[in-house]
């Protein structure tokens, strides 16, 4: 069994593509189809990109299975597959990775293929000893609201000052009054996401609050309320 690939091409040359992460279960072996909630939630997110960013590519990956299952790691192997995919298809792009939860969490893993040039963690599941030296030379967002119970905002903020010691473009939002779902304030999740991901494929100029937070000192830049 393989992981599956959604793709949501432009029109025209591919100037670059972005990998969508869903999130998942710590352990479980159900299969993932396009009505599951965790990948339903991550298309908006695919649509906005898409709609905003010229030349950009997005690729939706469904994982094999539901969970993260150490120490398999399915996750981590389905999203190697899915980038060894681009770069056979697309070798010369670059690649953003946005992913949430499980998805955040897999996209810090595999930051360090070649072609990976900034990851976006929305509400990342995090982990001690997950490696943070894959973001050496990488962007890094991180968001997480304030209120959530299911990923602990906390670790993610340790986990940024940590990828501060590698790469000195890391910034880290609070979104404010919202929990794991992103569902509360979905409109500024699909801002941030987008800011990014097209700022730092300079599509278009970062946003000024993107650049501004990477430019403060920890921990100011990494605990950044989004209101």
């Amino acid at each position: 069994m393989e992981p599956a690939i959604d793709v949501i091409a432009p029109i025209g040359q591919v100037r670059a593509v972005v990998l969508v992460l869903h999130g998942g279960s710590a352990e479980g072996h159900r299969p993932v189809t396009r009505f599951r909630l965790p990948y339903l939630r991550m298309v908006p997110f695919a649509r906005d990109i898409h709609r905003r960013g010229e030349g950009v590519a997005v690729w939706l990956l469904r994982h094999r299975y539901n969970g993260w299952n150490a120490p398999h790691l399915h996750a981590v192997e389905d999203a190697r597959w899915a980038l060894a995919k681009i770069r056979r298809k697309h070798p010369d792009v670059p690649v953003v990775l946005v992913g949430h939860s499980m998805g955040g969490r897999t996209a810090l893993y595999v930051a360090d293929d070649p072609q990976v040039v900034a990851v976006c963690s929305l509400a990342p599941w995090i982990e001690d000893g997950d490696p943070h030296e894959t973001l050496t030379g990488r962007a890094l967002l991180i968001a997480h609201g304030d209120r959530d119970r299911s990923t602990d905002p906390t670790r993610s903020y340790e986990y940024a000052v940590r990828a501060r010691e590698v790469t000195d473009r890391v910034a880290r939002f609070t979104v404010l009054r919202e929990g794991h779902s992103m569902m509360l304030r979905f409109g500024r999740w699909t801002r941030l996401v987008t800011d990014f991901v097209l700022g730092v494929l300079e599509i278009r100029p970062l946003a000024p609050y993107l650049a501004n937070a990477m430019r403060e000192p920890s921990p100011k830049g990494l605990d950044v309320p989004l209101g």
